[in-house]
């Protein structure tokens, strides 16, 4: 089919440039010397003007148009169809001078919150901000919505996805939540983590990450492991899915933990199947099941018995003065609860309250209700709320994250969907695989990557991430499964039921 053809060519265009774009972001946030910023953002900006105009090109809309009338278009196409065409719509609304505008200013806002967070400085941050959430305001009323401007936005992350049901989701689980932390926290026997302490070099923290993803499949020969302020996985084009971490002298966890999450996104893009390549489809279904792939591997392998059973001997080759606790002690050690500052090293129990504290912020960002320059009280003021914690400084609180410098308003509800998706995910993994843990104490992990490059990396964004969920496990999303995993591994490891 010609239009068909043209349609897939004019993709392809956008999928290069995009890959170029990818690229120069990914070197701007791990090796750009620091004077390189200011010209940088110009090239990015103007880049990022072509792809998106490319994308919003009337000869695109018009090939979509022919193509949604045709009843005789593969699955895949049909998919492509859908996606790019939600896309198309949305960003067609957003003049191109504006969103021009937009990618500067969010060049230079990500480079001026690394400088900030390094002085735990947010009134040099903050004008920088304020620019980001009138652009996210703006966007939100040309993508248009029917209740809240911030379900605009959230859209572009959890397609289907609003505040309300974000907030229905959020009810059982602090309902639940809240109550089984205090009674860990009161009547659970605390792991001993005293011989995680110490300083742990750099280099030899490279070592063990470099091991960790090896054991899970990560492919070095399409891609490769560096350092970031703040971790993340960038797929810069075919074969070429980087990931990065982030040492801390004397917190061994935080770079092995960062690298395993990171690893499972890598997972999920280089498992993507190759006929998806620039089609729209070449991504994860949905923000959301993409952190169910980092959250997966993250917590429900790298935090179980079975991981520790089979990984000890490498940790101990890497770091022989960890020699002495065993397997289970490890096990339990990582799995220590308690209430943090910081979102990406807190526990699979807190770890949601950090996630609702954040949407009730950008929530009322976006719609005007809050002032920026209010953020830094307000945040102090939740984590007291939520978790019993306040942080001193701003590096600690506000700042601690990149998402809101980049206009990545509406994306952090994905990270909570992404918990219960991956534990319901993870107990039809289980049901269908009686023997899992014995596999994985073993390091065999083969069985685990196949399984979820099957259901659920191979086919990218050809279904909504609703029905991705059913596909796999037969039900609807329910945060249920995730409730039952934690309340059952967290009673273990802190033996409730022993000491009740």
């Amino acid at each position: 089919m010609e239009t068909l053809a043209a349609y897939k060519a004019h993709l392809r265009e956008i999928g290069k440039l995009n890959s170029a774009l990818t690229l120069l972001q990914w070197d701007q946030r791990t090796c750009l010397p620091p004077k390189g910023h200011e010209a940088r953002a110009e090239t990015i900006g103007k880049l990022a003007k072509i792809v998106f105009e490319l994308g919003t090109a009337d000869k695109l809309g018009r090939y979509l148009e022919k193509l949604e009338a045709e009843d005789d278009l593969s699955l895949e196409d049909r998919a492509s169809v859908r996606v790019v065409g939600k896309d198309y719509r949305r960003h067609k609304a957003i003049p191109p001078s504006l969103f021009e505008r937009f990618a500067v200013a969010r060049s230079r806002s990500e480079s001026a919150w690394e400088k900030a967070r390094a002085a735990s400085d947010f009134q040099s941050f903050q004008p920088h901000l304020e620019e980001i959430v009138d652009f996210a305001r703006r966007f939100a009323e040309y993508y248009g919505y029917k209740e809240n401007p911030y379900d605009a936005l959230i859209e572009g992350f959890e397609p289907g996805m609003t505040g309300r049901e974000v907030r229905g989701v959020m009810a059982p689980l602090r309902e639940r939540l809240v109550p089984f932390l205090k009674q860990l926290l009161a009547e659970g026997a605390r792991p001993d983590t005293s011989f995680l302490r110490g300083s742990f070099s750099a280099d030899r923290q490279r070592a063990l990450s470099l091991r960790a993803l090896g054991a899970m499949g990560y492919d070095f020969a399409a891609g490769r492991l560096d350092t970031a302020v703040h971790p993340f996985t960038s797929s810069t084009g075919p074969n070429d899915v980087r990931v990065t971490t982030r040492f801390v002298e004397n917190d061994l966890l935080s770079s092995l933990y960062s690298s395993l999450h990171e690893g499972g996104h890598a997972l999920y893009d280089q498992g993507i199947s190759p006929e998806l390549q620039w089609t729209g489809l070449d991504e994860g279904a949905s923000f959301g099941i993409h952190e169910s792939q980092s959250r997966l591997w993250e917590n429900m392998i790298g935090r179980s018995l079975p991981f520790w059973t089979f990984f000890r001997p490498i940790l101990t080759q890497v770091f022989p003065e960890l020699s002495s606790p065993s397997a289970d002690a490890l096990w339990r050690a990582v799995n220590v609860v308690e209430p943090s500052l910081i979102r990406v090293e807190a526990d699979e129990v807190t770890y949601n309250l950090h996630i609702m504290l954040r949407f009730e912020l950008e929530d009322g960002l976006i719609n005007g209700k809050i002032a920026v320059a209010d953020l830094p009280d307000l945040w102090r003021d939740a984590m007291g709320r939520y978790l019993g914690v306040t942080p001193t400084d701003d590096a600690s609180g506000v700042l601690q994250d990149v998402h809101w410098s980049a206009g990545l308003f509406g994306y952090f509800p994905s990270y909570m969907l992404g918990n219960l998706y991956a534990a319901q995910l993870f107990a039809t993994l289980q049901e269908e695989t009686p023997d899992l843990d014995a596999r994985i104490a073993r390091g065999d992990f083969a069985l685990l990557r196949g399984w979820l490059q099957d259901r659920v990396h191979h086919f990218g964004k050809v279904h909504e991430p609703k029905e991705l969920v059913k596909r796999v496990t037969g039900k609807e999303p329910d945060s249920a499964y995730f409730l039952s995993y934690i309340t059952r591994k967290y009673s273990e490891v802190y033996r409730l039921a022993e000491r009740g």
